[in-house]
């Protein structure tokens, strides 16, 4: 986990941060760990993001690439050092 050098205030009504509370008791953790979570999940995770881009990654279709030999000329020639 990273370390946490950001202080936010938020401003809540009281059946807001009863709902946050009641979360908090549940799991056991405080409301900042509740808040916290939610970001991640509704924002997203740099970590689930990487996570979800390789399960697209290993889930697509195989692909034909063709020899080493075309894809170092591809490379080249994208490189603009056509030889």
């Amino acid at each position: 986990m990273s370390m946490l050098t950001r202080r936010l205030q938020v401003l809540l009504d009281d059946q807001r941060y009863r709902r946050l509370e009641a979360a908090a008791r549940r799991r056991h953790v405080s409301v900042a760990a509740v808040v916290r979570e939610a970001i991640d999940r509704d924002l997203g995770s740099p970590s689930r993001d990487r996570g979800s881009a390789g399960r697209r990654f290993l889930a697509a279709p195989p692909m034909d690439v063709g020899s080493v030999e075309d894809l170092l000329t591809e490379l080249d020639e994208l490189r603009g050092r056509e030889e």
